[in-house]
């Protein structure tokens, strides 16, 4: 059913569930896994550009996500870095050119107000996404 499932980690709890769904999925189909993390570039105009994580931030997280995966029995998935000013579009667009045919992800508590003014990045990349959306609870 599925050949190439995506799954983004930011470190979180959610996250880590997502990536046992994720490694599940691909176990199951014989698909390949690709992690990826959004590193959030934030300044605009004249002011310079800082990522959200440092490059050994970024490199713990990829590396936890990547011995889960490999300890759970995925051998080999691809580890993969973007940098973005958001998070859902650059998801679903990496998702369509690379060709993806599902993408795994987890979400938080946000309820209420915080959920009505922050959003939600799992409700915006199944909103968006070409293929179909599996959001991890």
């Amino acid at each position: 059913m599925f050949q190439k499932i995506l799954c983004p980690v930011d470190g979180t709890e959610h996250a880590t569930l997502a990536l046992e769904r994720a490694v599940e999925l691909a176990g199951k189909y014989g698909a390949s896994l690709s992690i990826c993390l959004i590193n959030v570039a934030h300044g605009t105009g004249r002011s310079p550009r800082i990522n959200h994580w440092s490059d050994d931030q970024v490199a713990g997280i990829l590396g936890d996500a990547e011995a889960l995966a490999k300890s759970l029995g995925h051998a080999a998935p691809n580890m993969v870095q973007l940098v973005a000013r958001e998070v859902g579009p650059s998801i679903v667009q990496y998702a369509e050119t690379g060709h993806y045919d599902c993408i795994v992800m987890g979400t938080g508590d946000k309820r209420g107000l915080s959920r009505l003014m922050l959003g939600s990045v799992a409700a915006d990349v199944s909103g968006r996404a070409h293929c179909s959306v599996l959001v991890a609870r």
